[in-house]
């Protein structure tokens, strides 16, 4: 597939919009980094942005292609776990001054922060990628943590994305496996973007939809080669992600990579930072909610639809909500009070169509065949239960549709009755 070709943007015969991508130039290859040089050619003064961990990939490679018009570093500590909050923000808007040119070096966490502070800051970025670890390196959302809560900002793309192989192949394996899980995950996404445009009649691409489909195909079919480090795994799952990433640009929303798995992997990263509790990597988290997702739909299906849309005591749902998001949760009150989701009868719908649903959550990959796809990178399911427990996974099933504003098949479990 040629990126660079699909960037030039069309017009879709299938939605009949006009599918278009602002990023210049994509590169994924052996040595890739040296491009750097022509990419920046008519910059002066370059902020670079990094953590030890990243910089330590590729900042001697990074430094030597841009040479001396690095005039800025914010270096973060490799030592803990970086968050896209308010403080992380400061750290680099502290330093752009009159910088004409961000280059960060990194994967999620940074290329989110870089994609913020460009955005606002109306300065272009460079993200020279360290990890195939997600999905958000073409889209145009960045993935921020803000009054604790978590937020896709709308913001830029980058100018250029440099996937240099030689350096993604070395990549934490853990990183590695993230980025296979945020693709598997896709399964999920798409599943819940069908039955959202059935529910609400939302917005749906079918030429997005296939691609992103085919991405997941052709992610299947470099498990092995993950595990060994094969460079061309590497580079056709570094793609993958990268269009997923247009797909998402093309659709205006991260609907077509995003739902009900990530909403999960949300409320367990939230909930972990907030209380101080471990998580897994975004990615694994994905992954591993994509099976959880996969029961919720072999559940549903094995149920009657009632004749009375559930909905919880208003006081007993607050006092759930608090216990299990604490500072936050009175921001998750407030965007479902302002969206009117409880207030919503949705059961009506959901009996007139229920023939169309039930076929739609038909579609998805059953439970085991997911845990099997994840087995292949060495995931198992059995350390997600052994990390968060079934109490914490039932109360993610329950509330972390509350923390977006984004219907999936949280809210038809939740609606239905558990």
């Amino acid at each position: 597939m040629n990126i660079n070709e699909i960037l030039k943007g069309f017009k879709c015969s299938s939605c009949q919009r006009e599918h278009k991508c602002q990023i210049e130039s994509v590169y994924i290859e052996g040595g890739a980094i040296s491009r750097l040089s022509e990419i920046a050619k008519d910059y002066k003064k370059i902020l670079l942005v990094a953590d030890e961990n990243t910089y330590e990939a590729a900042g001697a490679k990074t430094e030597e292609a841009l040479k001396n018009k690095i005039q800025g570093r914010v270096i973060f500590s490799g030592r803990t776990v970086l968050i896209p909050d308010e403080r992380a923000i400061e750290s680099v808007n502290s330093k752009v001054g009159d910088s004409d040119l961000i280059v960060g070096i990194g994967s999620g966490v940074i290329q989110d922060l870089c994609k913020y502070v460009s955005f606002f800051s109306r300065i272009p970025y460079v993200i020279v990628a360290t990890a195939p670890s997600m999905d958000g390196y073409a889209s145009t959302g960045a993935a921020m943590i803000l009054k604790g809560m978590k937020e896709t900002v709308p913001a830029g793309l980058p100018l250029a994305i440099v996937a240099d192989t030689e350096v993604l192949k070395n990549a934490p394996m853990e990183m590695i496996k993230a980025g296979y899980g945020d693709i598997i995950g896709k399964y999920s996404a798409l599943n819940d973007w069908l039955l959202s445009n059935v529910v609400n009649d939302e917005y749906l691409c079918d030429y997005i939809y296939k691609t992103t489909f085919e991405m997941i195909e052709k992610t299947l079919k470099t498990a092995k080669g993950l595990l060994a480090r094969d460079e061309e795994s590497v580079k056709n799952l570094t793609e993958a992600l990268i269009v997923v990433g247009i797909m998402m640009s093309f659709a205006t929303t991260s609907r077509p990579a995003s739902g009900s798995e990530h909403h999960l992997s949300h409320f367990f990263e939230i909930t972990g930072i907030v209380k101080g509790e471990p998580y897994f990597p975004h990615g694994i988290d994905v992954a591993y909610s994509t099976i959880i997702t996969a029961e919720i739909r072999e559940s549903i299906l094995n149920k009657e639809f009632p004749n009375k849309q559930y909905c919880e005591p208003k006081e007993e749902y607050q006092a759930k909500i608090a216990e299990s998001y604490g500072s936050v949760a009175d921001g998750c009150i407030a965007l479902q009070e302002r969206l009117g989701t409880y207030k919503r009868d949705r059961l009506s719908i959901y009996k007139a169509n229920e023939a169309k649903i039930r076929e739609i959550l038909k579609m998805m990959p059953s439970k085991q065949e997911i845990i099997e796809m994840l087995g292949l990178v060495g995931l198992d399911i059995n350390e997600f239960y052994k990390l968060y427990g079934e109490e914490k996974i039932k109360r993610a099933i329950r509330y972390a549709k509350d923390l977006k504003d984004r219907y999936t098949v949280l809210w038809l479990n939740y609606d239905i009755g558990e």
